[in-house]
């Protein structure tokens, strides 16, 4: 099997629907991390205090057959068409540990719907 890896930044909430998004798609789970950021316009001050935005860092370890599935997904659900909503990009990943058991779950996955 081989896994890319689906890196999206978005505002925080909007993270829910891009994960159920995913996991519509075929994505099996995700890891989101909270991060904050910076674009192209300055964040806003008062007082001389950043207000900027809470973003969150979603990632989906994913098999490569349902990467263009997910991302399209991801894109429609965070109306990424939009500026400022949010971005997605892939990462190959060269080597996997500890999904053992999740690889079984998926071979006997397609075993049942074969049969």
């Amino acid at each position: 099997m081989r896994f890319k890896l689906i890196l999206s930044s978005v505002k925080a909430d909007i993270t829910n629907r891009i994960v159920d998004a995913a996991k519509a798609a075929g994505a099996t789970g995700a890891t989101i991390i909270p991060a904050r950021g910076t674009g192209i316009h300055e964040a806003k001050t008062f007082f001389g205090l950043s207000l900027e935005a809470q973003t969150d860092i979603i990632m989906l370890l994913v098999e490569e057959h349902v990467v263009i599935k997910i991302l399209d997904a991801i894109r429609e659900a965070g109306e990424f068409h939009r500026p400022g909503t949010g971005i997605a990009f892939v990462l190959p990943i060269e080597q996997v540990v500890g999904l053992e058991s999740q690889i079984e779950k998926f071979k006997e996955e397609v075993r049942e719907s074969y049969f």
